[in-house]
C-alpha cells in the first residue's frame, strides 16, 4: 500500500520497498531524472514508511504527518535533509562538518543509531549543488556508511555531480511521469480542463509547470521564440525570454528558456520528419515556421552552446542576441 496521493513510479517504489525489507539496500543512492518527476518524494518514502503507523506511507496519519508539510521539517527522528541555500544555491561544507543543521553535522548525525525500527535516511536534495569541498567531505562516509544508515542523493544532473561521488552511489534512474499521472497531480491542484493541453504539453512528463504564473511565462517563452525564429525583432519579441528579478538566478532562468527554445527546435525536426510535435497547443505556429527552411542543426548548436556559457555569467540580452542571429543566418 501506498500513500494514494501519490504518482507514478510504482514499480520502482516496490523493487525499493522490497530490497529494503530484504536488507540488499545499499548504503548510498543516487536517484536520477528529469526534474519535477517526484524523484524526492520517491527517496521520502523510504523514510516515511518506518514512520508510518501502518508502516506503508499511507499520508493519511499521525506518523506520516510531518512529510505532509511543506516545507518539509530538516530533521525527522530518522531522516536529515541537506538542501542548497543561499544566493548562490550550493551546499556548503559547513552544512556537512559544522552543527548548521544538527550538533556535530551530518557525519556524527550519521553514525548515531536508528530510532527502533528504523534506518537513518540523509537527503541530499538537488546534489550537483555540492560544491567540492563538501563533496570532498563526504566521500569517505559515502563508500562505507554506518550500519543502518542510507545517503539519498537526488538530481537531474547527474553529469555535474562530481565523479567520486557518483561512482560511491548506485544510481537509481526515475523515468518522467505518464501524462495522466501528471495531469492527476495538476487536477488535484486546481487546474481546470480547459489548460490540460497547454499544461502537459508543456510539463512533458513532469510537474514543473504547477505555478500558474511559471506556465504562463513558458506560454509565453514558447510564443516568443517562433515569433524570433520567424524574424520578429528581438527588442519586440524577447521580453518573456529575459531574467526576471527573484529568488531564481538569472543563469537558471535562461537556462529554462533556452531548453525550451531546444523543445521547439526538436519539434520543428519532427514535422519535417512528418511526425507530430510534442507542443501540440501550438502546431499551427510550428507549420508555419517549417516552411521557412530554417538550419536547425545550427539553431540547435547555438542554442547548446549559449547553454554552456551560462557559468560564465554573460548578460542576457547579448546571450539571447547570439542566439536568434543563429536564425537569421539559418533563413
Amino acid at each position: 500500500m501506498f500513500d494514494p496521493a501519490l504518482q507514478g513510479h510504482g514499480s520502482l517504489r516496490r523493487r525499493l520497498r522490497e530490497r529494503l525489507e530484504a536488507g540488499r539496500l545499499p548504503g548510498s543512492l543516487l536517484l536520477t531524472g528529469p526534474e519535477a518527476i517526484g524523484k524526492r518524494r520517491v527517496a521520502l518514502e523510504l523514510a516515511q514508511r518506518e514512520l508510518c503507523l501502518r508502516r506503508t506511507a499511507c499520508g493519511a496519519c499521525e506518523g506520516c504527518r510531518p512529510f505532509r508539510e511543506e516545507p518539509l521539517p530538516v530533521e525527522l527522528p530518522n531522516l536529515l535533509r541537506i538542501a542548497p541555500e543561499g544566493k548562490a544555491g550550493l551546499i556548503r561544507i559547513s552544512a556537512i562538518r559544522e552543527d548548521d543543521l544538527v550538533e556535530g553535522g551530518v557525519i556524527r548525525w550519521a553514525h548515531q543509531a536508528p530510532p527502533p525500527r528504523c534506518h537513518r535516511w540523509i537527503l541530499v536534495e538537488d546534489a550537483h549543488r555540492l560544491n567540492g569541498a563538501s563533496a570532498n567531505m563526504l566521500l569517505k562516509t559515502l563508500e562505507e556508511p554506518p550500519a543502518g544508515t542510507h545517503f539519498l542523493l537526488v538530481t537531474h544532473r547527474p553529469e555535474a555531480v562530481l565523479q567520486t561521488i557518483r561512482s560511491r552511489c548506485e544510481r537509481i534512474a526515475c523515468a518522467p511521469l505518464a501524462p495522466e499521472e501528471a495531469w492527476a497531480v495538476a487536477r488535484a491542484q486546481g487546474w481546470e480542463e480547459a489548460e490540460r493541453p497547454r499544461w502537459t504539453a508543456l510539463a512533458g512528463g513532469t510537474l514543473r509547470v504547477l505555478d500558474p504564473a511559471l506556465f504562463a511565462r513558458e506560454c509565453d517563452q514558447v510564443e516568443a521564440w517562433i515569433a524570433l525564429a520567424g524574424g520578429a525583432p528581438l527588442a519586440e519579441a524577447a521580453g518573456p525570454l529575459l531574467p526576471e528579478k527573484g529568488e531564481v538566478a538569472q543563469s537558471e532562468q535562461l537556462a529554462r528558456a533556452l531548453e525550451l527554445l531546444l523543445r521547439v527546435l526538436a519539434d520543428l525536426a519532427r514535422l519535417a520528419g512528418g511526425s507530430a510535435p510534442r507542443l501540440e497547443p501550438w502546431r499551427p505556429e510550428l507549420e508555419a515556421l517549417a516552411g521557412r527552411g530554417l538550419d536547425l542543426k545550427a539553431a540547435q548548436e547555438a542554442a547548446c552552446e549559449a547553454l554552456r556559457s551560462l557559468p560564465r555569467n554573460p548578460a542576457a540580452e547579448g546571450l539571447l542576441r547570439a542566439v536568434v542571429q543563429s536564425f537569421r543566418r539559418c533563413a
